[in-house]
C-alpha cells in the first residue's frame, strides 16, 4: 500500500482560528438561541428598570460631645459611623420616614427596598440614595430619610439627657436632704452647698447641650436622567450578552459533540486513509442510484476519481474483490458502491456487483436495467448465473447480481459468498455492497475479499461507530482499504416534510368517477 493520499479538506485549514471558527457556526442554531434569550432578558430589564430614577440626600452626623471643651476627643472616636449607618437603615427610620411621606406604617419594609445609604471611609457624611418610578417621588424619599434620621437621632440625643439630668436631680435630692440635717455644723454645710452648686450647673450644662443629631448638607433634587441605561443601550447589552451566552454553547456543545467533521478526525478514529469526500447531491430521484455514466455534477466526478483512488490504493487490476459497508444502515454506501462498478466498468474492466445484504429489497430492482433481448450472445456466455446487465450510460455496463433475499431473517452473506468468482485467473473486479457487520455471514465476506471501503456519513456518523466498524473489520480478517465521507443530500425543508408525511390508505384517497353524458367531446374525471 501507498502512502497516505493528500485529500483536499474543506475543514482542513493551517489557520487554527478559522478552524475554531467554523466548529461554533456548525451549531448556528445554539449562537441563535443564545442571542434571542439575551434580547429578552435586556427588553425585560429595559420594561422594568427603563423608567426608574435615584436621588441622593446627604447627612453630616454631629457628636453630642462639646467641641470647645477642654479635653479633645478625635472626631472619628466621636461617632460610631457603621453604627449610625445601621440605626439609619433600620425600620424605626423608615417608618417615620413613611410618616413624613403620608403612607402607612406598612409601607416601610417597601420603602426600605428602595433605599441604600453608604458611608466614604474617614468621613461622617451618610449618603441615602432612593430609587422611586417618578424623579420627584425619588427626591421626596431620599428627603424623607434624611429627615426621619435626624429625628430619630435626636430623640435618642433628648431620650439620653433626660436619663442623664433625672439621674443628677436624684443626687441633688439627696444632698439637700442631708443639707437640712446638717445645719448646725458650717464647714459641713458649705461642702454640701458646693456640692448642690455643682450638681446644678450640672443639669444646666445637660439641657444646655445640643441635641440634634446633624445637619442635612445636600438634599435630594429631582434628578433628570434615569439611574440605569436607556432601552437601546439596555438591548444592546443584552445582545452582546446573548452572542457571549450563544457562542459559549456552541463551543461545549462542539466540545461534547462526537460525530465525524472532517477527514482528519476520521484518520485519526480508523488510522487509514480517506479515499473521498463526497459534496452534497443536488438530486430530484433520491431512489436514482447511478450517477457516473448518465449524470453530472461535483458528486459524479468524486465517485469517479474515488475508482482511480482505490484502484492506487491496494486494488489489483481486473482481479479485485472490494467490501463496501457502513458503520450505520443507509443509502451512501449503495451509491458509492453502484457508482464505484460504474467507474471501474468505464475504465475497461469487467466488473460483478453482489447485492450481499439481506435485509433490504434487491439492488437491482433499483437499477437502470438492459432487458433480456438486448444481450449478446457474448454477454450470456460471461454472465454469472442469475445476474442482469446494468445500464451504466456513457460507462457502458456492468453485471449485477442480488446476494439478498429481501427478508431480514435470512442472511445473504452466504449466497454472495457463493457468487464470487472463485481462483486468480478470474477477470471480473467484484463490488460487494452493503453489508452492515450486523451479521457474522456477512462479516465472513471480509476474508473472501481484497480490502473493505468504509462509508460514513459526514456530521451524523459517530466516531465510536468508526472504531467499532474498525475493530470488527480486523477481527474478521479483512483489509481495511480507506474511507469515504458523505457530506449527505441537500434536501428543502418543504420537500422533506412531505416525503414524511404517512400515505393516505387507498380506500379514503380514492374519489368516485364522475361521468358525464356522452358528446360530441367526452369528458371524464377520476381519481384513483
Amino acid at each position: 500500500m501507498t502512502g497516505p493520499i493528500h485529500l483536499y479538506d474543506r475543514y482542513d485549514e493551517p489557520d487554527q482560528l478559522r478552524d475554531q471558527l467554523r466548529r461554533l457556526l456548525r451549531h448556528r442554531g445554539v449562537i441563535t438561541l443564545g442571542i434571542v434569550l439575551g434580547l429578552l432578558g435586556g427588553a425585560a430589564l429595559a420594561l422594568s428598570r427603563a423608567h426608574t430614577y435615584t436621588s441622593t440626600s446627604e447627612v453630616l452626623v454631629r457628636s453630642t460631645a462639646d467641641p470647645f471643651g477642654t479635653v479633645s476627643v478625635a472626631a472619628d472616636n466621636q461617632v460610631s459611623m457603621g453604627t449610625e449607618q445601621q440605626i439609619a437603615a433600620s425600620t424605626a427610620v423608615a417608618v417615620r420616614a413613611a410618616r413624613l411621606l403620608g403612607q402607612a406604617d406598612g409601607t416601610a419594609n417597601a420603602l426600605e427596598e428602595a433605599l441604600r445609604i453608604t458611608n466614604q471611609a474617614k468621613s461622617q457624611v451618610l449618603r441615602f440614595e432612593f430609587t422611586a418610578r417618578t424623579p420627584g417621588r425619588a427626591a421626596r424619599g431620599a428627603n424623607a430619610f434624611a429627615e426621619a434620621y435626624l429625628a430619630d437621632r435626636k430623640a435618642r440625643n433628648q431620650a439620653a439627657a433626660q436619663r442623664a439630668t433625672q439621674g443628677v436631680e436624684q443626687q441633688i435630692k439627696t444632698v439637700e436632704a442631708a443639707q437640712k440635717k446638717a445645719t448646725e455644723d458650717d464647714d459641713t454645710a458649705k461642702a454640701l452647698q458646693s456640692q448642690l452648686d455643682t450638681l446644678r450647673e450640672r443639669v444646666v450644662d445637660i439641657n444646655s447641650r445640643d441635641t440634634d443629631g446633624g445637619d442635612i448638607v445636600r438634599r435630594g433634587e429631582p434628578p433628570t436622567r434615569p439611574s440605569v441605561p436607556g432601552r437601546p443601550v439596555l438591548l444592546a447589552l443584552g445582545l452582546a450578552g446573548g452572542l457571549a451566552l450563544g457562542i459559549l454553547l456552541a463551543w461545549l456543545r462542539s466540545a461534547l459533540d462526537t460525530r465525524v467533521r472532517s477527514a482528519d478526525e476520521a484518520r485519526a478514529a480508523l488510522r487509514t486513509p480517506v479515499l473521498g469526500l463526497l459534496p452534497p447531491g443536488h438530486q430530484e430521484h433520491d431512489d436514482d442510484l447511478l450517477a457516473v455514466g448518465r449524470r453530472g455534477g461535483d458528486r459524479a466526478e468524486a465517485l469517479r476519481a474515488l475508482a482511480y483512488r482505490l484502484r492506487g490504493t491496494g486494488l489489483r487490476a481486473g482481479t479485485g474483490r472490494v467490501l463496501v459497508v457502513s458503520p450505520r444502515r443507509g443509502a451512501a454506501a449503495e451509491e458509492v458502491a453502484v457508482n464505484l462498478a460504474a467507474a471501474l466498468a468505464e475504465s475497461g474492466e469487467e466488473v460483478l456487483l453482489v447485492d450481499a445484504d439481506p435485509g433490504t429489497a434487491a439492488l437491482s430492482d433499483r437499477l437502470p436495467l438492459l432487458p433480456d433481448d438486448a444481450r449478446t450472445s457474448e454477454d450470456a456466455s460471461s454472465l454469472p448465473d442469475g445476474s442482469r446487465l446494468v445500464d451504466a450510460g456513457t460507462a457502458g455496463r456492468f453485471a449485477c447480481c442480488a446476494g439478498g433475499t429481501g427478508s431480514p431473517d435470512r442472511a445473504g452473506g452466504p449466497a454472495a459468498v457463493l457468487r464470487l468468482p472463485a481462483g486468480p485467473g478470474s477477470r471480473t473486479t467484484v463490488v460487494v455492497a452493503r453489508p452492515l457487520l450486523e451479521h457474522a455471514d456477512a462479516l465472513a465476506l471480509a476474508q473472501r475479499v481484497d480490502g473493505v471501503l468504509l462509508v460514513a456519513g459526514l456530521g451524523t456518523t459517530r466516531r465510536d461507530d468508526l472504531r467499532r466498524a474498525h475493530e470488527l473489520i480486523e477481527c474478521s480478517g479483512g483489509t481495511l482499504l480507506g474511507t469515504v465521507l458523505d457530506a449527505g443530500r441537500r434536501r428543502g425543508r418543504l420537500r422533506a416534510v412531505l416525503r414524511r408525511r404517512p400515505a393516505r390508505p387507498e380506500a379514503e384517497s380514492a374519489t368516485p368517477v364522475v361521468e358525464l353524458p356522452a358528446q360530441d367531446d367526452t369528458l371524464s374525471v377520476s381519481r384513483g
